[in-house]
C-alpha cells in the first residue's frame, strides 16, 4: 500500500517541557490509522505540527514522497490535508454553503458563480454520503451537520488526507454510525483517515493501525486485527505501579453520599449513566477511573445538584435526595472542583477575593442582614489568609481571577470549596493542565480534607493521580461501573482489563 504520510523523529518542545519526543509515525493510502492515548499524551500537538499551526522543534515530515515544511495551515490544505477540529471552525453568522467556500482558492473575486459552485458541493455530499442543506445558517442545524460540513469543506479543498480529532466527542450514537459509513467511502475512494480518539469500541470498530502515543512519546503501532481492547488500554495506561506518596484508609466512616441504580440518559453510552451504584464515607477518597467520555461528567452533577437523575435513588447523609438543585447539594455541605474552572468554577472578571467568599455573602461573619450589607474589612481580612495559606500567588486579591495561571487559579477555587469543612468534596480533574508542583499542592490538600473527615469522589482521566491518592478505585466504562477496587496495591491488570469494558 502506498504510503502518504510519514514523519520523522518529531520533537515539540514548549520551554523545557517536551509535548512530542522523537515520534515517528506513517499513514497508507485508503486507511483508517488511529492515534491512540490518555488526554495530554501529545496527539493533539502531533496533528497541530501536520497542520501548520506549530513549527516541530526537530524532525521532519514526508508528504507523497516529498520533504515538506508546513509553515501555515493554508500550507497543509495546498498540500491536500484537511483537518476537522474537536471544536468546529465554523462561521455562525453565515450559511453552509458560504462556510464551504470561504477562503477558497476558485471562490475569490467579486463575482462568485454561485450555482455552479454549489453544483460541485451537492456532486461531493452525494458521493460520500454528507447530506447538507447549504443554505441554511450554521445556527439552525445540528452538531452532526456540521461536523459533515467540516469535512466537506476540506473535501472541496481537495483534501486526500483527512485528520478527525475527536470526532465522535459531541455526537449521538446514531451520528457516530453515520460518520463511519462516511469514513469508509472515503477510504473506499483511496483518501486516508488520522482518527484521534480514546473510546475503545470505536478505535476497534474503524482502524486499520493504531498507534499509541503515552506522554508524548510512541510506544507501538498495532494492526487492528492483531490486537485486543484489553492489549489498548495496558499500552495506553503501560506504567509499573509507583509507590503512592499517601497512606490508603482501608476503613471509611458512614457513608456521606450513596448511590443506588441510577439511570441518566442511559441510551447513551458516553453521556449516560445505567445502573450506577456507589458509596463514598467520611475519610475515604474514592477515585473514579477510565477513560474520558465515560459518563464520568454526568456522575458529577448528579452528585453535586445539576442534574437529576431519571432513575434510582441518591442518599445525602443518610437521608434520600428529593430536589436536585446546585445550592441545594451548597447548603448539605457538598463542595465541587468543577472540571472547567474557567467557566463553571471561577468568575472571571471578578478579583480573587470576591471569588474566594462568593459562597459565603450570607455567612454572618461578612454581612449583616441576610447579604445585604457586606464586611468589606472581614471580607478582605479573610481573603488575605486565604491567600496564605493556599499559597495562591497573586500581584494582590484585587487582580482579576481570569489573569491568575491555572494552579493559582485551582487554588482559588479550593480555598473557597474545602475552608467551609464540608461533608463531600466532588473533585473533577482537578489538577489537569497543572505543573507538577501546583499538582502535589492540590493531592496534599484534598489528603488533608480527607483526614478531618470529609469524604473525597475524585473524577480523573489520569490514571497516576488515581492511583497516587484513592482508597478506593471504580471503573467506568459507558455510563456503568465495571468494578471497585482497593487503592492498597490495586490489581492493574484487572483494572486495565475494567476500562476496556471486560
Amino acid at each position: 500500500m502506498e504510503e502518504i504520510l510519514r514523519m520523522e523523529h518529531i520533537t515539540k518542545r514548549f520551554g523545557d517541557v517536551y509535548a512530542n519526543r522523537d515520534i515517528n509515525f506513517d499513514v497508507r493510502a485508503g486507511e483508517v490509522h488511529t492515534l491512540l492515548g490518555e488526554n495530554g499524551a501529545g496527539k493533539s500537538t502531533l496533528m497541530n505540527v501536520l497542520f501548520g499551526l506549530y513549527q516541530p522543534t526537530e524532525g521532519n515530515i514526508y508528504f507523497r514522497g516529498q520533504k515538506v515544511r508546513i509553515d501555515s495551515p493554508a500550507q497543509a490544505v495546498k498540500l491536500g490535508i484537511g483537518m476537522v477540529h474537536q471544536h468546529f471552525m465554523l462561521v455562525e453568522a453565515m450559511t453552509v454553503f458560504e462556510n464551504i467556500i470561504l477562503g477558497d482558492r476558485n471562490s475569490k473575486g467579486l463575482f462568485i458563480n454561485r450555482e455552479a459552485r454549489k453544483r460541485e458541493i451537492l456532486e461531493l455530499s452525494e458521493r460520500y454520503g454528507l447530506n447538507v442543506e447549504l443554505d441554511k445558517p450554521i445556527t439552525e442545524i445540528a452538531v452532526g451537520a456540521q461536523q459533515r460540513v467540516e469535512i466537506l469543506k476540506a473535501l472541496y479543498r481537495g483534501a486526500q488526507l483527512l485528520v478527525l480529532d475527536e470526532p465522535t466527542a459531541a455526537l449521538t450514537d446514531l451520528e457516530v454510525e453515520g460518520l463511519f459509513d462516511i469514513m469508509e467511502r472515503l477510504t473506499q475512494e483511496g483518501k486516508s483517515i488520522i482518527f484521534i480518539s480514546h473510546k475503545m469500541r470505536e478505535v476497534l470498530r474503524i482502524s486499520d493501525r493504531i498507534t499509541i502515543l503515552r506522554a508524548g512519546e510512541t510506544v507501538c503501532t498495532r494492526e487492528r486485527g492483531e490486537t485486543t481492547g484489553e492489549e489498548l488500554a495496558s499500552l495506553m495506561i503501560g506504567r509499573e505501579l509507583a509507590p503512592s506518596h499517601y497512606e490508603k484508609v482501608e476503613q471509611a466512616g458512614e457513608p456521606v453520599v450513596q448511590l443506588e441504580a441510577v439511570d441518566y440518559h442511559k441510551e447513551s453510552k458516553h453521556s449516560g449513566l445505567s445502573g450506577v451504584s456507589l458509596t463514598v464515607g467520611r475519610g475515604e477518597i474514592v477515585g473514579i477511573a477510565g477513560v474520558d467520555g465515560n459518563g464520568q461528567s454526568q456522575l458529577a452533577q448528579v452528585v453535586t445538584g445539576v442534574l437529576a437523575p431519571e432513575g434510582g435513588v441518591v442518599d445525602l447523609k443518610g437521608s434520600r435526595v428529593a430536589q436536585f438543585t446546585p445550592n441545594g447539594f451548597i447548603l448539605e455541605s457538598v463542595s465541587h472542583i468543577p472540571e472547567d474552572r474557567n467557566k463553571m468554577g471561577l468568575v472571571g472578571n471578578m478579583s480573587v477575593q470576591e471569588n474566594i467568599v462568593l459562597k459565603s455573602t450570607d455567612d454572618p461573619r461578612f454581612s449583616s442582614g441576610r447579604g445585604l450589607h457586606l464586611k468589606k474589612r472581614a471580607m478582605r481580612r479573610y481573603a488575605q489568609e486565604m491567600r496564605e495559606k493556599y499559597d495562591i500567588r497573586c500581584a494582590s486579591i484585587d487582580q482579576e481571577a481570569r489573569n491568575l495561571s491555572g494552579g493559582n487559579q485551582q487554588k482559588v477555587i479550593l480555598a473557597r470549596e474545602l475552608e467551609g469543612n464540608p461533608d463531600l468534596l466532588v473533585a473533577v480533574h482537578p489538577t489537569r493542565g497543572l505543573d507538577i508542583g501546583a499538582t502535589r499542592f492540590i493531592h496534599d490538600t484534598m489528603i488533608a480534607a480527607r483526614d478531618r473527615g470529609c469524604g473525597v469522589l475524585l473524577i480523573s482521566a489520569d490514571f497516576d493521580e488515581i492511583l497516587e491518592v484513592s482508597d478506593r478505585i471504580a471503573v467506568m466504562f459507558e455510563g456503568q461501573i465495571m468494578g471497585v477496587y482497593p487503592g492498597k496495591n490495586p490489581p492493574i491488570s484487572e483494572i486495565s482489563l475494567a476500562m476496556a469494558g471486560k
